[in-house]
């Protein structure tokens, strides 16, 4: 059995007490101490994450452009240099393969960033899809490490660090400076429902950036933060989850997304035809929150129940306590007809029928 690999800042985290698990191959911090305290620092003041594990694949050449038009379903020919777009890469029948982020750095030089645990699935799909196109794709992974500075006091953090004007970079935008004397890649995008940043630079340099941050950051409050609290936090933003609300039985249309699904493109693009099937029909399920009336927690896989004739109609895909709304929150595929908010329906709580109301996502969204 292959032992998880360390990210770059392995040894940071075990001098500051982290609980490690096997997160896609490699070992990530769980937690520090409290993961309730951990997610209340990134809602009012700042949390530091190492996102090493995630997967970076530079798109570069003439044609990069449509060779990722032809292969994600958005179109990423569009982006503006030095900005980013949430995007998908899907199966022929619609099935999410991967959820991305897409950064355009140069006119022929993108950064296709992947799920850990689905970069060596995403990274060929690429150079398969590519072929005929003036374009190369390189999984670039192992160049880059990933740290992330989320909450309402990260701008003003950052800020103490870099050469770059923070305040001026706008959402889902990316610029080339430096942190801590680093050279660095600095985005703003974020998967806690505050604002943050994300700053890539060479493995070797990640350890300079985290002291850096930490340093910075301790007049704030800012606390380290790990995979456990990074789960709520996008609960309760109601961002998707690879694996969860995400997968390859399931379209962008049953996930609300479908907005990221762009079919005007001259080249097409791989899994079109069946997910127009999917516009045109409407969605199978659809993706909603739930708010639990008790304090047990509905959990990935329990079913959803109509109170009226016990039909099961639909599943929780991810659930948790929310530590901002004190009380359990879940997210949930149901049948079309049960969607609406308002809609009270039972959850099945290992054998216990537990009342939980339909309501929209997000739980949570940012003052």
């Amino acid at each position: 059995m292959t032992s998880p690999v360390p990210t770059p800042l392995h040894a940071i985290h075990q001098a500051l007490g982290a609980s490690f698990t096997d997160f896609a191959g490699w070992s990530m911090p769980v937690r520090y101490g409290s993961e309730t305290a951990e997610h209340n620092a990134v809602r009012t003041t700042a949390g530091l994450f190492d996102l090493s594990h995630m997967g970076e694949i530079e798109v570069t050449g003439p044609e990069a452009g449509r060779a990722l038009d032809h292969a994600l379903v958005g179109r990423p020919s569009a982006i503006g240099i030095g900005r980013a777009r949430y995007s998908m890469i899907c199966a022929e029948d619609g099935g999410i393969i991967d959820d991305l982020v897409v950064y355009r750095l140069e006119q022929e030089r993108y950064l296709v960033v992947a799920n850990a645990s689905n970069v060596g699935v995403v990274a060929p799909a690429l150079v398969e899809r590519a072929e005929g196109y003036d374009a190369v794709v390189r999984d670039a992974s192992a160049e880059w490490a990933l740290i992330a500075v989320q909450g309402p006091a990260s701008a003003a953090i950052l800020a103490a660090v870099t050469d770059l004007d923070v305040s001026s970079l706008k959402y889902y935008a990316i610029d080339a400076g430096t942190v801590a004397g680093v050279e660095v890649l600095l985005a703003r995008t974020g998967y806690t429902g505050e604002d943050g940043f994300e700053i890539y630079c060479a493995p070797s340099s990640a350890a300079a950036v985290w002291e850096a941050l930490t340093e910075a950051g301790a007049p704030h409050g800012l606390q380290p933060a790990g995979l456990a609290c990074r789960d709520t936090l996008r609960l309760e933003a109601g961002m998707p989850l690879y694996g969860h609300e995400l997968n390859r039985e399931t379209t962008p249309f049953e996930a609300g997304l479908g907005r990221v699904v762009s079919f005007d493109k001259p080249d097409g693009f791989v899994g079109d035809a069946a997910l127009a099937v999917r516009r045109d029909e409407g969605p199978r399920s659809v993706l909603v929150g739930l708010l639990a009336a008790g304090r047990r927690s509905p959990r990935a896989g329990y079913a959803i129940v109509d109170p009226a004739t016990g039909d099961e109609i639909g599943v929780v895909t991810s659930g948790s306590p929310s530590p901002t709304l004190g009380r359990p929150i879940a997210m949930a595929y149901v049948r079309p007809d049960r969607a609406a908010a308002g809609t009270k329906v039972h959850v099945d709580v290992r054998g216990s029928r537990e009342d939980a109301e339909i309501v929209d996502l997000p739980f949570y969204s940012k003052k």
